[in-house]
């Protein structure tokens, strides 16, 4: 039933966040949840800081029914299906393919590159793809921990890095009259997006003129539920990494658990080992966003805030008689244009 609720309703708004927050802030059982003081990893700690909890993870659900296909993404982010012609699109953590899948099916106009840390998740998503789709020749996968390291050379060589960078002082991530400009800039350009006739070609079908086997950076980033399973300190690294390989203009396109989630209120104590951090009983690293955490992150990688929100959704176990408060962030980022001067 929740799953079905979460499919269905997933941008809703049952609830305001403040409701929830007023909830948990006064419910002393709730207590250990809202301490600020960080706890340090140490050797006893059950969370593992490389990518085998994530195989172990994707060997124990092979049948690929844990995931169910994230059909909603394409109405939340409709930009996956007005792009034009060409488009790149970088999916980073895959898992078993729940939101390459919808993609694939929604837009014939973009090319996707899926990536995770396991390899075992690869072949999950591999299979999952065959099953629902006879033929396919528009989706390329890959390992990769984009967390420690960058994304392959052929995703974005050095030469497209450097020509997609910017002059910082131009966007600085504050909120000064330079921000203000580009953010309407942005907000203008995403009308564009929508309406593909209006892109131009050369900036649609950027291709690297030095490295033939380089497909010259991607349009989109998705990062769905994807974030929050990186250790915290590495958030910002992983996140510029995707802006190094994302075109001026291009979009990240950002989902994940929100700050006093369900789930997150279901961790004990002892699970905790940080601020709103937490590793599960298999050692996967589970971590609950506030909206300023997500739009520090984001905006001090490089990005414009385009969309931020939380989603909140009050789904009912019947069975027990009880209500349940899913809340999740929404965030829609982007790259900000060149400067010509």
């Amino acid at each position: 039933m929740e799953q079905r609720v979460e499919a269905a309703e997933y941008h809703s708004k049952d609830f305001e966040w403040e409701y929830v927050k007023n909830l948990v802030e006064n419910d002393p059982s709730l207590s250990h949840h809202l301490h600020h003081q960080d706890q340090r990893r140490d050797s006893s700690s059950s969370a593992s800081p490389d990518s085998q909890p994530w195989q172990d993870f994707h060997s124990r659900h092979f049948s690929g029914k844990f995931f169910k296909e994230r059909r909603y993404l394409l109405k939340e982010f409709p930009e996956l299906v007005s792009c034009g012609d060409n488009s790149k699109l970088l999916e980073v953590g895959c898992g078993n393919g729940s939101t390459v899948l919808p993609i694939l099916r929604g837009s014939k106009n973009i090319t996707v590159y899926a990536c995770d840390c396991s390899s075992e998740a690869l072949v999950r998503t591999k299979e999952n793809i065959d099953r629902a789709i006879a033929t396919i020749d528009n989706f390329r996968s890959f390992c990769c921990d984009f967390s420690t390291s960058e994304f392959p050379n052929w995703v974005a060589c050095d030469r497209c890095r450097d020509s997609f960078m910017l002059k910082q002082h131009c966007y600085h991530s504050g909120f000064g009259p330079l921000y203000i400009i580009y953010t309407l800039i942005s907000h203008i350009h995403l009308v564009c997006l929508t309406l593909s006739s209006l892109i131009g070609d050369s900036e649609r079908n950027y291709k690297c003129s030095l490295n033939e086997h380089c497909i010259g950076g991607v349009d989109f980033v998705t990062l769905i539920f994807t974030l929050s399973a990186v250790p915290k300190e590495r958030m910002p690294r992983a996140i510029k990494e995707c802006f190094a390989v994302l075109k001026p203009g291009g979009l990240l396109l950002f989902r994940d658990y929100g700050l006093y989630d369900m789930t997150m209120l279901r961790f004990e104590p002892e699970k905790r080992i940080g601020f709103r951090e937490y590793v599960r009983s298999d050692g996967t690293l589970s971590y609950f966003f506030c909206l300023d955490t997500v739009r520090r992150l984001f905006t001090n990688a490089g990005f414009i805030e385009v969309e931020l929100e939380n989603c909140c959704v009050k789904a009912v176990n019947r069975r027990k008689g009880k209500n349940m408060y899913r809340v999740w962030v929404h965030g829609k980022f982007q790259k900000p244009f060149l400067n010509q001067d």
